[in-house]
């Protein structure tokens, strides 16, 4: 990577590499002060493949900052700014860091680093020539963590043979790249593309203030500004911009979006609101450097229901395999695995884990790897990868097999839905059922139960989810992501469905309460019907919650919120 800056440099000097605020600078500015922090960064006693802290927030420093961990030899760790302490200071630990560079003035928090401030005024007495430390094409880069949705974050290792090619990816070619937006935090793997593929190919990265929103406004505001022809989004922000104005993408040459299953409205939308703009969705796990597989929709193409992930970028190959790694014909849904260049090192200090996911690739060189991405797909009669959820995603319920993203593809087709997503909820302990949250369609107003019956006619009745709860915007992370730990629990039908007999007797009323806390309603009738009174609404301000009735039997649509119960006061009478 130092190596094909330096020859950037050396093409165009004085062409401008990083953009921040007013702030425009040049290759050879950047390449100067990175190289006087390179110098003390050796004079620290940083050496090849030691790991080195990148605390700071979005600015041109970091840039610098990168670059010089880079020039010294060493692999980047970036940490985020906004994750707790405890976080970090395991980080910390694990990769062993023994530098902390921080643009922050009190690090009293991460005591024991040596801490240099990246604009420290003493750095101007270091030299600001190349440090000319020998760099191995498979000598590690950085360091990303995992979110930790399996438990524990991982350290993903990723070397700079790996970054070099996403970089020279012909997806990325020609004049679309050259002036791209730096918004993601250095701990998330989108700022691999973000920085890097503009500065090892010739562009300006534009790096977004640490204030700055990137919403709708944002990123209108940022493409004016400041020019730029193209960024990267999640898919719950590329969403969430096209609902709030489509038209904020004109200007830009390519928008890619990933992460999450890309909406196809969403993409109808903002195409048919910018013309001559490309869309591409783009996906890869960390440990495949950003990007695996991508698919472009240009103005004026069709864009498919359910949006393929395309194909493998240069020189990666994507395989569909079964359980015993064989390769499945197109049309039948298996695993995918990736092999090629941008397959990571493995999981640094974890040699179970990198043996779990990275194994040996039947299929190419000798000595070859191939990643294990968890991730279900299949190829479709064009020869695209569509995708189909995860493999662990499935899970056992009523002693059925469950993969949620499946149910997802099937709402997110129904016409009056921009967005579904399906998990498996358990509020209480032993009662698990099936619950979908839909974005409606703009102007739309889907009824839930139409939304199960639809379900139910492409599905197995065990698919079908026991509610659908409607929302205005499926809730997101910090980094963009959909934030399952925050979708609602759903409410508790409110009662009134069917007439039915209120209970005669103590012992009807208690053997009424006990069935309503069992099946998680707020009441039942002696004839199984409810009764329509004491039913709660409980349902949050935007959302609407189906009827929980299927075939007949009572399914409880939230448990836990409020449920018959039986009278304290008197005894359970049995015979």
């Amino acid at each position: 990577m130092p190596g094909l800056f330096a020859a950037r440099v050396a093409a165009d000097p004085d062409g401008i590499a990083v953009v921040h605020g007013e702030q425009a600078i040049s290759r050879r500015e950047l390449n100067a002060r990175a190289n006087r922090l390179a110098h003390r960064l050796l004079r620290l006693g940083v050496r090849p493949e030691d790991r080195v802290a990148v605390l700071t927030h979005r600015s041109d420093e970091l840039i610098v900052a990168l670059l010089a961990v880079l020039k010294a030899g060493g692999a980047y760790v970036g940490l985020d700014p906004r994750a707790p302490a405890a976080r970090t200071r395991r980080i910390l630990a694990e990769t062993g860091a023994p530098v902390l560079l921080t643009d922050a003035s009190d690090d009293s928090a991460y005591g024991g680093l040596r801490v240099v401030t990246c604009s420290d005024p003493s750095l101007v007495t270091e030299p600001d020539t190349d440090p000319e430390v020998p760099v191995h094409p498979d000598q590690l880069a950085y360091v990303s963590y995992t979110s930790g949705s399996t438990g524990t974050p991982k350290g993903v290792a990723v070397t700079h043979r790996d970054v070099v090619a996403l970089a020279a990816d012909s997806a990325f070619g020609g004049s679309a790249h050259a002036r791209v937006l730096v918004h993601s935090p250095t701990a998330f793997d989108a700022s691999t593309y973000e920085m890097w593929v503009p500065l090892l190919g010739g562009g300006t990265a534009v790096v977004a203030g640490a204030d700055e929103d990137i919403d709708a406004a944002g990123v209108a505001r940022l493409t004016a500004r400041h020019g730029l022809t193209a960024l990267w989004l999640t898919a719950g922000l590329f969403r969430l911009a096209a609902e709030q104005n489509p038209g904020c993408f004109a200007g830009l040459r390519q928008v890619w979006a990933g992460g999450e299953a890309v909406p196809a409205s969403a993409v109808r939308r903002v195409l048919a609101a910018c013309p001559g703009l490309t869309v591409t969705n783009g996906y890869g796990p960390t440990e495949t450097t950003t990007f695996a597989t991508c698919r472009p929709c240009p103005d004026g193409a069709g864009v498919p229901d359910a949006l393929p992930i395309g194909r493998p970028l240069d020189g990666m190959r994507a395989y569909v395999l079964d359980g015993a790694l064989r390769p499945l014909p197109a049309g039948v849904v298996g695993e995918l695995y990736v092999a090629g260049p941008g397959v990571a090192r493995g999981y640094l200090g974890r040699p179970e884990a990198t043996a779990e996911r990275f194994t040996a690739d039947p299929f190419g060189p000798p000595g070859a790897r191939m990643y294990r991405t968890g991730d279900r797909v299949r190829l479709d009669g064009n020869g695209e990868l569509e995708f189909h959820g995860r493999a662990d995603g499935q899970v056992k319920l009523r002693g059925f097999r469950v993969e949620p993203g499946e149910v997802e593809t099937v709402l997110a087709a129904h016409p009056q839905v921009a967005q579904a997503v399906v998990v498996v909820r358990e509020d209480r302990p032993g009662d698990r059922r099936l619950v979908a949250y839909v974005v409606p369609a703009p102007g739309a107003a889907p009824e839930p139960e139409a939304l199960r019956a639809h379900v139910a006619e492409q599905l197995p009745g065990h698919l079908v989810p026991s509610a659908v709860v409607s929302l205005d915007r499926l809730p997101l992370t910090a980094n963009g992501k959909l934030d399952r730990a925050a979708l609602p629990v759903p409410p508790v039908e409110s009662g009134g469905s069917r007439a039915g007999r209120a209970p005669r007797t103590s012992q009807e009323e208690d053997l009424c309460g006990l069935f309503a806390d069992v099946l998680g309603l707020s009441s039942v009738g002696p004839d199984g019907a409810d009764t329509g009174r004491g039913g709660r609404d409980r349902r949050p301000h935007g959302t609407d919650v189906s009827s929980t009735r299927s075939a007949g039997r009572p399914v409880g649509a939230g448990a836990g919120l409020a449920r018959g119960r039986a009278r304290p006061d008197r005894g359970v009478h049995r015979r």
